[in-house]
């Protein structure tokens, strides 16, 4: 693989990974105003987070974009 395309690879998914926290910190807030970027790490410390679909979906998002950045970079360390 190209060290130009990995390079662009990986700006892309940390672009992707970076909207995703921003669009997962917004939506908790609307949630409840005072939950900081640490607190969407603990979800169930937040009744309204936690029983939120919409609030997990976009969770979940994120947790595939990271799983995928963390797949795409195993394997390129294999390959190189």
């Amino acid at each position: 693989m190209s060290r130009l395309l990995t390079e662009e690879l990986e700006r892309l998914l940390d672009e992707m990974v970076t909207h995703q926290r921003k669009r997962v910190l917004e939506h908790a807030r609307r949630l409840n105003g005072r939950v900081t970027e640490d607190d969407v790490q603990q979800p169930h410390d937040f009744p309204e987070l936690a029983t939120s679909p919409e609030w997990n979906y976009e969770d979940g998002v994120l947790a595939g974009y990271q799983a995928v950045q963390a797949a795409m970079r195993a394997a390129i360390r294999k390959i190189e």
